[in-house]
C-alpha cells in the first residue's frame, strides 16, 4: 500500500494524499514572487493489478469491546504549531518560523483576522484545485528554502514545501502521538510499535524516543529518505527503529505468517491508490482485511490500535462499527470519532472554532 509522499508519501496499498480542500483562486493581484513548481510526471504505461489477497477475513466470536462516541480530539497550539485563522476556502498557520495559507475546503466560515494579516504570510499555495492535485508554493516576501527546523513533543524534524500542498507534517495527529507517548513512558516493561503509512517519520521518532521499539513501513522511497533525514536532524540515530520501504499489506501478512507481535499499531490508510508494484487499493474494499491482520499482529499484552480516515465520505460510525467487529473478544474499549484542529489566534491564545481535519477509530486494552 502506497500512500504516495510525494503527495503524502506513507507508505500502503495506495498512493493518496491527505486531504485539505481545493485550491482557491486568488482575487488579488499578487506581487511579483518566486515559485516552486512541480513538474509535471511522465506517463507511464498501466501496469496490470495483481490478484487481491487470497487470505479471508476471519470470524470472530465473543462481546464486542465497550464504546465511547463521539470522541473529539484536539489538537490546540504551541510555539511550534497552531491554527492562526481559518475561512473561504482557506487556513492561516504557525509552523515554526513560518505563516502559511493552504487551501482547506471544510472552512465554510468568514475569516476572523483582517485580510491584511493574511496578506503578511510567508508562503501560499496555490494550483490544481484536485485535493491530489499539484500546484506551486508562492512566496511574496523573500525566497524561502525547501526545508526548515521543526519540533513537535521533544522531537526534531523538518518541515518541507511539497508540490501537494502538504509541509511533512499533520499536526492533528499529534492527539494519537501524545497517547501513544504516555502508553510507551508507562508501560512499564519493552513496548513494539508499528507504524503503518509512515510518512515523514515523525510519529515513528516520537514513539522510540519515548522508549519504544518501532518498525515504519512506507512504500515511497522518498518518504522513507525524508523520514531518516528527520532521525539524523534530531541525533536519533541509535534510536531502535527500522525503516521498510514495502507494501504495508503484504508486509503485515508477511508478519502475520512469521507470527511477529507488535504491543502498538498505528495505521493511517489512504482513500485510494496504486503501490510499487501496481497494488490497487480502495479503502472500503480492504481496510476490513487490514485491520482483521492488524488483530492477529497484535500481541497478548497490546495497548491498542489506532485508525485515522481522511477524505472519505462517511460517518465514523462506519470504521468505528468496524473496528468493534475486529476487536470481537479483545475486550478494551473502542473509541471513535474526529480529530480536529482549534484556532488559537496570532499569540497561540485564542480559543476559536474548531476545524475538522479528519475521522478516527481507536480500540485500547481492557
Amino acid at each position: 500500500m502506497v500512500k504516495d509522499r510525494h503527495r503524502r508519501p506513507k507508505s500502503g496499498p495506495a498512493a493518496s494524499a491527505k486531504p485539505h480542500g481545493p485550491a482557491r483562486a486568488q482575487t488579488q493581484k499578487a506581487p511579483a514572487v518566486k515559485t516552486i513548481a512541480a513538474k509535471p510526471a511522465a506517463k507511464k504505461e498501466p501496469r496490470p493489478a495483481p490478484d487481491a489477497p487470497a487470505r479471508p477475513l476471519m470470524r470472530r466470536d465473543g462481546a464486542k469491546p465497550a464504546e465511547r462516541v463521539p470522541v473529539i480530539l484536539e489538537t490546540a497550539g504551541s510555539d511550534q504549531y497552531r491554527l492562526i485563522d481559518s475561512g473561504a476556502g482557506e487556513k492561516l498557520e504557525q509552523y515554526g518560523p513560518y505563516r502559511i495559507v493552504r487551501p482547506e475546503a471544510q472552512a465554510l466560515w468568514q475569516r476572523s483576522l483582517p485580510d491584511g494579516l493574511w496578506e503578511k504570510a510567508d508562503s501560499l499555495f496555490t494550483g490544481d484545485t484536485d485535493e491530489d492535485g499539484m500546484g506551486r508554493w508562492k512566496f511574496p516576501k523573500e525566497a524561502l528554502g525547501e526545508t526548515w527546523p521543526m519540533q513537535l513533543l521533544g522531537v526534531d524534524f523538518h518541515g518541507r514545501f511539497t508540490a501537494f500542498r502538504h509541509v511533512g507534517v499533520f499536526p492533528e495527529q499529534l492527539a494519537h502521538w501524545s497517547w501513544m507517548k504516555e502508553k510507551v513512558e508507562t508501560a512499564g516493561r519493552p513496548v513494539k510499535v508499528l507504524n503503518l503509512f509512515g510518512y515523514t517519520g515523525v510519529a515513528s521518532l516520537v514513539a522510540a524516543a519515548a522508549g519504544a521499539e518501532v518498525t515504519h513501513v512506507d512504500a515511497s522511497k522518498k518518504a522513507i529518505g525524508w523520514a531518516r533525514e528527520n532521525q539524523a536532524l534530531g541525533r536519533m540515530d541509535k534510536l531502535p527503529i527500522r525503516w521498510i520501504c514495502e507494501d504495508a499489506m503484504k508486509f503485515i501478512q508477511r508478519e502475520e505468517r512469521r507470527g511477529s507481535k507488535y504491543d502498538i499499531i498505528l495505521t493511517d490508510p489512504p482513500k485510494f491508490g496504486r503501490g510499487p508494484n501496481g497494488e490497487v487499493w480502495h479503502l472500503f474494499d480492504h481496510l476490513p482485511l487490514m485491520l482483521d491482520v492488524c488483530r492477529e499482529i497484535l500481541s497478548p499484552k497490546a495497548i491498542g490500535l489506532v485508525l485515522t480516515a481522511y477524505s472519505i465520505r462517511a460517518s465514523f460510525y462506519s470504521i468505528h462499527e468496524l473496528m468493534r467487529e475486529t476487536m470481537r473478544g479483545a475486550g478494551g474499549t473502542v473509541e471513535s470519532g474526529e480529530l480536529v484542529i482549534r484556532e488559537s489566534g496570532t499569540d497561540g491564545k485564542q480559543a476559536g472554532r474548531a476545524l475538522s481535519t479528519s475521522l478516527f477509530s481507536r480500540w485500547i486494552s481492557p
